[in-house]
């Protein structure tokens, strides 16, 4: 059984210039809810001036990185601003290549096709959708359908995505989550975030020119989510 783990890395669009229309919609649930020009009311602002890249309608991806466990290789596909890190290179178990949002989707899915069971850490909330709806919107279609039957008896052969955080909370049963970070701390796995960088930290490191660190952090959250997973074969799979 082939076995993808991944993870992508996104950011957003400067909401300064976003239409006024768009900027109305994204913004209207704050005016309904505090004084426009309140304290309240300029902290939610900022809010979702920094959030644009949670979502695939105001955000793109920068980064998708992914690991087989069973050939302990991996590789990172990263964006970059114009003339700024465009090389590619290899550190460890990962070859890293610069590449468009698009060329890293078309890649991705092709990638895809290999494999029948796919791994994320709340990649049913997030990393699926977005990357679904990024390809879309570049028509380019997925060429796995990673979001069906999320319970696991049910879900088909040829596709079949483990994701942790779903099986580790026992599909939300537990009631404090934990993010990442918490479960590698518990299970003695090294955090991605020890180096200082997590994925808040995202944006203004691409604003900055520094995409091969965004695709090094990348690396190391494909890697952290490898080792939950092996944890989790080991003593949660029924």
């Amino acid at each position: 059984m082939a076995t993808l783990i991944f993870d992508i890395e996104t950011v957003g669009e400067d909401f300064d210039t976003f239409d006024e229309m768009s900027q109305n919609v994204l913004t209207k649930w704050i005016r309904q809810e505090s004084e426009e020009g309140s304290k309240t009311y300029e902290a939610s602002l900022e809010d979702v001036k920094k959030s644009t890249g949670l979502s695939p309608l105001t955000g793109h991806i920068v980064a998708i990185g992914m690991y087989d466990g069973e050939r302990t290789k991996g590789a990172v596909y990263f964006d970059s601003l114009p003339e700024k890190e465009k090389a590619n290179f290899e550190e460890d178990e990962y070859r890293f290549e610069c590449m468009t949002e698009e060329k890293m989707l078309e890649k991705f899915w092709e990638v895809a096709k290999k494999y029948d069971t796919f791994v994320t850490f709340n990649g049913r909330s997030f990393d699926v959708p977005f990357l679904m709806v990024r390809s879309a919107v570049h028509g380019i279609k997925p060429s796995k359908n990673l979001l069906s039957n999320r319970y696991m008896n049910y879900q088909s052969e040829n596709a079949k995505h483990i994701d942790l955080f779903d099986q580790l909370t026992f599909y939300g049963a537990l009631r404090r989550k934990g993010s990442l970070h918490l479960w590698c701390r518990a299970f003695g796995i090294e955090s991605p975030k020890e180096e200082g960088i997590g994925g808040e930290d995202v944006g203004t490191l691409f604003a900055q020119g520094k995409s091969k660190e965004i695709a090094r952090y990348n690396a190391r959250d494909v890697k952290a989510t490898y080792a939950l997973y092996m944890k989790y074969a080991q003593f949660l799979r029924f």
